[in-house]
């Protein structure tokens, strides 16, 4: 039986155990997120009723109607003059990493904020994940801040990366 396709759509309150599994082996295993303390179901729950209430998106990848990662984006700063400029997120199951899926999932936020007339999409990303820096290189996003020692994590410092799209 060939592969089912992986399948990108708008998350619903039934995705929120997968995507609260995937958010917390990110922030036990990885520097993917500068969390330190795993999140619960009431916390992801009102975290979707938030993106929900303010219109931004939360997109799931699914194989099999299985989820195997998300993606959302939110203010990049709460002042009025950075309302044309949102930040985004994509976490993907540590099993379905380097496969494309990130790349799905991202375009999905591209394709959103530009439908929504945005005009940058910012990522925050560790200067060591490799794949992840690659991911947006490919999708045209363009390295313009590296913050030196500005988290901690794993009881050593970490340098963060701001990568650009502009997308008008």
């Amino acid at each position: 039986m060939p592969d089912s396709p992986i399948v990108v759509r708008h998350a619903n309150a039934a995705d929120l155990p997968a995507i609260l599994d995937i958010y917390n082996h990110a922030i036990i295993n990885t520097t993917a997120v500068y969390q330190e303390d795993v999140h619960t179901l009431p916390m992801r729950e009102s975290w979707f009723m938030d993106k929900v209430k303010l219109g931004h998106p939360v997109f799931v990848a699914t194989i099999a109607n299985n989820v195997i990662g998300f993606s959302t984006y939110g203010p990049f700063r709460n002042w009025p003059g950075y309302r044309f400029t949102v930040e985004h997120s994509v976490y993907v199951h540590f099993d379905h990493r380097g496969k494309g899926v990130g790349k799905l999932l991202v375009q999905a936020v591209i394709d959103h904020a530009r439908d929504e007339g945005l005009h940058a999409l910012i990522a925050g990303i560790d200067s060591e994940s490799v794949g992840s820096l690659r991911l947006h290189w490919s999708l045209g996003f363009v390295e313009v801040a590296h913050f030196k020692q500005v988290g901690f994590k794993f009881e050593r410092w970490l340098d963060l990366k701001f990568l650009e799209l502009l997308l008008s």
